[in-house]
C-alpha cells in the first residue's frame, strides 16, 4: 500500500526543490569526500614522512650510544601492539594513536634482534587542522545547498506560477468563459532567434485553441439563430394554410407537424438568445410549492408533486416555470412512470424510473441535437432548461438513482 502523502508533495515546485537537494547533496558529499581524502593524505604524509625521519635519526644516535631525545625509547608502553609487532618483525612503520589523551604519529623499527625503537610526535595540530576542513566542508555545502536552493526555487516558482495562470485561464474556458486568455508576455512577436519558451508555447497553443473553439461556437451560434429567424416567416404561412386545409385525417397529420416544426424553431430561438449572455430577470417573490404545482396542471401528464418543504425564493416565475416545464416533459418523454416532482425547500427534483440518463449526459450536461438510444427528439429541451437555470442563478444537475430511474435536481438560491 502506498503511503498517503500530503497535496503539496505532488506539485512541481516540490518535486524540483527534492531534485535540486538531492542533487545538492550528493555533489557536495562526493566534492567533501575527495578534499577530505586528498587533504589528509597529504597531511598524514608530511606526518610520517617526519616520524620516519626521526626514527632514522633516532636509530643512528641508539647505534652510536648516544643519548635518545624525547619522544624517542625503546619499547615505550604506549607503543601500539600492532607497530610493535611489525617492529619486532624486522620491518618500520607507522600509526596514527592516542597517547595521553592526545593524537600522536608513532613510527617504530628493529633494534637489537626483538626490540623495537619508537619516536612518537604530537599529531595535535594536523587533528585538529583536519577537523577544521571537516566543518568547514560541511558548513560551506550546507551554505552552498541553501543558495542553490533559493536560486532554483525563485526560477522553478516563477515557472509554476506561469503554469498555474495557463491551468486557471484553461479551467475558465472549459467553464465556458471563452473569451478568456493567457496573454503570456513571451508569446508575442520574436525580434531574435534562439530557443522558444516552453511554457509561452504552451499558453500560445492555448489561447490559439481557445480563440478557434469561440470562433466555431459563434459561427454555429449565428448559424442557429439566422436558421431560426429565416424559419418563422415561411412556418407561419405555413401554419396559416394548414388551417385552411379540409377536416381530415391528413390535414391532422399536417397540422401536428407543422406545430412541431414552430415548436423546434421556438426553441432554437430561445437557445440563439440564451447563447448571447444578455438575458435579463424580472425578479419577484414566489412559493415554490404551488409554482410547482401550477406546472404540473398545464402539462397534463399526470405527475406528482411532493411538497416536503415550501419557501420563497427571488426568481424569475417565467423562466422557473419553463425550467421545471422541460425537465417534467424530458421525463415523460424519454423515462418510464411514475414521474415525480419533489420540493424540498430551494432545491426541486424530477424523478423518473425509466432507464435514466445516458452517461455522457450525467458526466457532461446536455448536448444539443444530441440523443442515444433511439429516443426521439433534438436535445433542446433539456439544453434550454440548464440555459434558463443559469440565467436565474440555480444550478441543474443530472443523475441516475441507484434503483434506475433518472434524477434531475434544481437548486435554487432561497431568500
Amino acid at each position: 500500500m502506498r503511503p498517503l502523502l500530503p497535496p503539496w508533495s505532488g506539485t512541481l515546485a516540490a518535486k524540483a526543490a527534492a531534485f535540486i537537494t538531492v542533487m545538492c547533496c550528493a555533489l557536495a558529499a562526493l566534492l567533501g569526500v575527495l578534499v577530505h581524502v586528498q587533504v589528509t593524505n597529504q597531511t598524514v604524509g608530511q606526518a610520517r614522512d617526519q616520524a620516519l625521519q626521526r626514527l632514522t635519526q633516532a636509530t643512528q644516535r641508539y647505534e652510536a650510544g648516544d643519548t635518545l631525545r624525547h619522544g624517542a625509547g625503546v619499547d615505550p608502553p604506549e607503543l601500539p601492539g600492532e607497530l610493535r609487532e611489525l617492529a619486532v618483525a624486522g620491518d618500520r612503520g607507522t600509526m596514527v594513536a592516542d597517547r595521553a589523551g592526545r593524537p600522536t604519529m608513532w613510527a617504530a623499527g628493529p633494534v637489537d634482534g626483538e626490540r623495537a625503537l619508537a619516536v612518537a610526535i604530537d599529531y595535535s595540530q594536523q587533528a585538529r587542522t583536519i577537523e577544521g576542513l571537516d566543518r568547514a566542508i560541511v558548513w560551506s555545502s550546507g551554505l552552498a545547498i541553501g543558495a542553490t536552493l533559493l536560486v532554483g526555487a525563485f526560477a522553478v516558482t516563477r515557472v509554476t506560477r506561469r503554469l498555474h495562470t495557463t491551468a486557471l485561464v484553461a479551467r475558465r474556458i472549459s467553464a465556458g468563459d471563452l473569451d478568456a486568455r493567457v496573454n503570456d508576455p513571451r508569446t508575442g512577436p520574436r525580434t531574435q532567434p534562439g530557443p522558444q519558451d516552453e511554457v509561452a508555447a504552451v499558453a500560445a497553443a492555448l489561447d490559439s485553441m481557445a480563440a478557434s473553439l469561440q470562433g466555431k461556437l459563434l459561427a454555429e451560434q449565428r448559424f442557429t439563430a439566422d436558421v431560426a429567424h429565416e424559419l418563422r416567416t415561411p412556418l407561419t404561412g405555413l401554419h396559416a394554410a394548414a388551417e385552411l386545409l379540409p377536416p381530415g385525417r391528413p390535414t391532422e397529420l399536417v397540422r401536428d407537424r407543422v406545430a412541431a416544426l414552430r415548436t423546434l424553431t421556438e426553441d432554437l430561438l430561445e437557445i440563439s438568445r440564451l447563447d448571447t449572455g444578455r438575458e435579463r430577470v424580472e425578479l419577484d417573490t414566489e412559493q415554490v410549492g404551488p409554482l410547482a404545482e401550477r406546472v404540473v396542471r398545464a402539462a397534463g401528464n399526470g405527475t406528482e408533486v411532493r411538497v416536503v418543504r415550501d419557501v420563497s425564493v427571488e426568481t424569475d416565475r417565467r423562466r422557473l416555470e419553463r425550467v421545471l416545464g422541460n425537465l417534467v416533459a424530458n421525463a415523460h418523454k424519454h423515462g418510464r412512470g411514475p414521474v415525480v416532482l419533489t420540493v424540498d425547500g430551494p432545491v426541486v427534483t424530477v424523478r423518473d424510473h425509466g432507464d435514466g440518463f445516458p452517461e455522457y449526459l450525467v458526466a457532461h450536461g446536455p448536448q444539443r441535437f444530441r440523443t442515444e438510444g433511439g429516443t426521439r427528439g433534438h436535445g433542446l429541451g433539456l439544453t434550454i432548461a440548464r440555459g434558463q437555470a443559469e440565467v436565474l442563478g440555480a444550478r441543474l444537475e443530472f443523475a441516475n438513482a441507484p434503483e434506475g430511474g433518472a434524477v434531475a435536481t434544481l437548486r435554487l438560491a432561497a431568500e
